[in-house]
């Protein structure tokens, strides 16, 4: 079941597999999606594993492994951090990464990013990243990032890959294809570097107004 529905996505969807060669010829900045403990830390919170998880390890590991590629090279590094106030809810998921705790910091692997001159971190308090980054006088911090490193390439990795990843490259597609992201070209997800979490059917009815969401 798994295999044919892959394999229909494939056919269906208007994207392309393949394999990316980083090259100085082509300025690329990389953009972290919420590798934060609140989804990543076991029992960090909510949403977060509830005992070691193969998938989210891995997108740990080599997301921590691309942050430090690039900034060895100083290439630019954008790094969302979900950031909400606890007065705020965000339905259809239970409170999480509430603003001020370690949920909404960087995982341990990627909490020297918050010193390095090379990144630029945005908490962002909603599902897209690229309207999280619109500040209260109507610029947009992503939008500034990419214009003022002249990026013609987003590698995009992180959590989770069908709510935050998703919502954030639709939406930097579309502002890509309107020009609004001058010189952005290529919007590039490298899956192996994704995951998403797992709230299964029977943990999520014990979470008050939890949606499930089997990974």
């Amino acid at each position: 079941m798994v295999s044919a529905t892959i394999d229909l996505l494939k056919k269906e969807l208007p994207v392309e597999e393949g394999s990316l060669v980083l090259s100085k010829d082509v300025k690329t900045g990389l953009v972290l999606v919420d590798v934060v403990n609140g989804f990543c830390s076991v029992g960090a919170g909510n949403l977060a594993p509830v005992k070691p998880d193969k998938q989210i390890s891995y997108m740990v590991k080599e997301s921590a492994r691309l942050a430090k590629l690039f900034c060895g090279e100083k290439w630019p590094v954008f790094a969302f951090l979900d950031s909400h106030h606890p007065d705020i809810p965000e339905p259809p998921y239970p409170p999480h990464c509430i603003a001020g705790t370690d949920e909404a910091r960087l995982v341990p692997d990627l909490q020297w990013l918050e010193n390095e001159a090379n990144a630029t971190l945005k908490c962002k308090d909603c599902i897209d990243g690229f309207l999280g980054s619109v500040e209260k006088d109507g610029s947009n911090v992503f939008v500034d990032w990419v214009k003022k490193n002249q990026i013609k390439a987003i590698l995009v990795v992180g959590i989770c890959t069908d709510i935050c990843v998703l919502d954030f490259v639709c939406s930097t597609l579309s502002a890509r294809n309107h020009r609004m992201l001058t010189p952005l070209e290529d919007v590039i997800v490298y899956s192996g570097a994704c995951a998403t979490f797992d709230l299964p059917v029977h943990v999520a009815k014990d979470i008050n107004g939890a949606l499930a969401h089997p990974q």
